[in-house]
């Protein structure tokens, strides 16, 4: 018998005063029996980046011609589309071609995205849509201590730095958009 996703609830209060954007989004995330704690709230790190009312999870992991987040017009087009991770080349091209903008999320440590990020150059070079931002390693696995299956979280965004707290913790993520 297949393992059924496990739900969480996050209540999130952003202030993004780079963007001006400030709201509350109650979420409701499904952690596939596949994904750790760390890309879950990773997911949620990339919906406080990119937050807008329109933004919306996926089905994620378990559809492959989706990704993590994204962001649909009224006419139904695609206008932003969100992977968490390290996607294939050809992952890349599909999504950049499917969407007006496309953000990477990558994490993990240098050993990994290293080679990851050689094993993508011609698709880095060749997409104009596409930016990658990178997270800390140390900074994302911390990450993985504010899951809770009801969480109340407030994302402070200032100058390119995220700050994340919740009622017993805080954190500093200091998102890297790496150059093509």
């Amino acid at each position: 018998m297949a393992q059924n996703a496990t739900i969480y609830k996050a209540h999130l209060e952003i202030a993004d005063m780079d963007r001006h954007y400030y709201a509350e989004h109650p979420l409701t995330l499904a952690l596939h029996p596949s994904e750790t704690l760390e890309r879950m709230m990773l997911r949620v790190i990339g919906f406080a980046l990119f937050a807008s009312e329109r933004l919306e999870f996926t089905r994620g992991l378990c559809v492959d011609d989706e990704p993590d987040l994204w962001l649909k017009s009224y006419s139904d087009e695609i206008e932003l589309w969100i992977d968490v991770g390290l996607p294939s080349d050809k992952r890349i091209r599909k999504a950049c071609n499917r969407s007006r903008q496309v953000k990477i999320l990558c994490y993990g440590s240098d050993q990994a995205v290293q080679p990851w990020l050689q094993s993508i150059h011609a698709e880095r070079t060749r997409q104009r849509n596409l930016e990658i931002i990178h997270i800390p390693s140390d900074q994302s696995t911390a990450l993985a201590k504010f899951a809770e299956r009801g969480m109340h979280l407030q994302v402070n965004i200032q100058d390119a730095q995220l700050w994340l707290s919740s009622e017993t913790q805080a954190l500093l993520i200091e998102p890297q958009i790496l150059e093509l």
